[in-house]
């Protein structure tokens, strides 16, 4: 999608995919190593009652559900922030996702050469339970004007 595309109150699907044990596995044994996101024994005899997620992972998994399915083609050129990150429940193996995006708000900066897009990414499982609740800022490079 283009910058010009997006509106406030805009609810976007923007894609499903399923999470395994494996990737969840090999993602925390490189960037968040606690025991209940690697050692499914472990995680299964705690209070999770079985292996879950990094909430960093559950972020990617958003991320590349945004990128596929509404930034691919788009101008695209980064974000400032997030104002909020909650998982409100943890992501565990053999779930399918979902991510709908609301944009919040849309408007062009001063320089008349970024547009900023505020928007609320929420991804959630297959039966209706909400893993992840991001507020967050995304900008696109506008065409100059001649």
């Amino acid at each position: 999608m283009r910058f010009a595309d997006f509106k406030p109150g805009m609810v976007i699907s923007a894609g499903r995919r399923a999470v395994t044990e494996e990737e969840i596995i090999e993602y925390a044994r490189r960037y968040d190593p606690q025991w209940f996101h690697t050692d499914p024994e472990r995680a299964a005899a705690s209070r999770w009652q079985g292996l879950i997620a990094s909430g960093w992972l559950t972020c990617s998994i958003a991320m590349q559900l945004l990128v596929t399915h509404v930034l691919t083609d788009s101008e695209s050129i980064g974000s400032p922030g997030l104002e909020q990150v909650k998982w409100p429940n943890p992501l565990r193996p053999g779930e399918t996702v979902e991510l709908t995006v609301e944009v919040l708000q849309t408007r062009v900066s001063s320089s008349g050469n970024v547009g900023i897009v505020r928007w609320r990414w929420l991804l959630t499982t297959q039966a209706g339970v909400q893993v992840l609740d991001i507020i967050g800022t995304s900008l696109f490079e506008l065409p100059k004007s001649v």
